[in-house]
């Protein structure tokens, strides 16, 4: 079992920057690859940035090339979302996971945190 606990999330102005943070506990020796998704209002879960744990190796949504950093800390256990030049269609849950298909290619759902909220304000 795999534990995840986002933090980090607020309200910030279009332009602003926050920076994403999911801690990671239990069996995280055995993870693959880790996520951020959001899901606004209304809209269906999007998946945002990836790392592969092992080659460090990223990938992002077109929509938040440029903008969006994700990293890993494995000393820490943490993963982050570093997210510059906010705009209000940013404004979203965010959500961490641990080996969700989005980026391990498989059928199982992977590990989820419960989210922290991010508001962009025009």
């Amino acid at each position: 079992q795999v534990q995840l606990v986002e933090s980090g999330g607020g309200s910030v102005q279009a332009g602003g920057s926050l920076r994403l943070s999911c801690a990671a506990s239990g069996y995280t020796s055995n993870i693959y690859c880790m996520a951020w998704f959001r899901q606004a209002p209304g809209k269906e879960r999007e998946g945002v940035a990836a790392i592969y744990t092992g080659s460090r190796s990223t990938n992002y949504a077109d929509s938040v090339k440029g903008r969006f950093t994700i990293s890993q800390d494995n000393a820490k256990n943490t993963l982050y979302l570093q997210m510059n030049s906010l705009k209000p269609e940013d404004t979203a849950m965010y959500y961490c996971a641990a080996d969700p298909p989005y980026c391990s290619g498989g059928y199982w759902q992977g590990y989820w945190g419960q989210g922290t909220q991010v508001t962009v304000s025009s």
